[in-house]
């Protein structure tokens, strides 16, 4: 898709894998500051976009895993009970989240998992204030994760920053107070790394 003299790379063609990774060099431009993050952290670190009513992977990095749920490049899951889908919904306009919320499928995929609508809205509005999202056996039992929004020059949000552990040993609230304020930093080279890319988008609005 054309929008002015830039090009938007829809989330989608990561269907394509390589080929989208290749011509948008995502992977390549990050690579360092997640492997960083990681390595500090002793946990995965993810890149995601927003697709419809899914994120994408488009980057990660994994010192080791615990996990049960283990995501890679190209993997799509649902936004709603994710930190990294948290802070994607809450850069979206007003209209656009309505939207969401009008045709997401909304479920429980555990007991923890919230799935009503108005605590939802309530969660990605506090999100929106306080600059990050954090979870605890929403999507999966044993995941725990806090994530950030990397923006454009414009200050709009296209794409979320996240660092995950196992509740084994963390908690949510640790978690956020722990990584937020380095999730932040690496989150702002990112956005610069992606600025310096003549033409290229990574849009959650569109």
């Amino acid at each position: 898709m054309q929008s002015g003299r830039n090009f938007l790379l829809r989330p989608k063609v990561l269907e394509l894998g390589a080929a989208y990774l290749d011509s948008m060099n995502i992977e390549m431009l990050t690579r360092t500051y997640l492997e960083d993050l990681a390595s500090q952290t002793g946990d995965s670190a993810a890149l995601t976009v927003l697709d419809g009513a899914h994120i994408v992977y488009v980057a990660r990095a994994s010192v080791r895993t615990l996990m049960r749920l283990e995501a890679h490049v190209g993997s799509r899951l649902p936004a709603y009970p994710t930190s990294l889908g948290r802070v994607l919904l809450a850069g979206l306009s007003p209209e656009r989240l309505d939207r969401y919320f009008e045709q997401a499928e909304i479920t429980a995929l555990t007991e923890r998992t919230v799935t009503d609508k108005a605590r939802l809205r309530a969660l990605i509005e506090e999100c929106r204030r306080v600059g990050y999202s954090s979870v605890e056996d929403e999507l999966a039992y044993g995941v725990v994760a806090v994530a950030v929004p990397v923006f454009d020059k414009t200050r709009r949000v296209v794409a979320a920053l996240n660092s995950s552990s196992h509740s084994k040993k963390t908690t949510r609230a640790r978690l956020a107070k722990e990584r937020v304020p380095l999730l932040q930093t690496i989150s702002s080279q990112i956005s610069r790394e992606l600025q310096r890319v003549p033409g290229l988008s990574l849009s959650a609005q569109t």
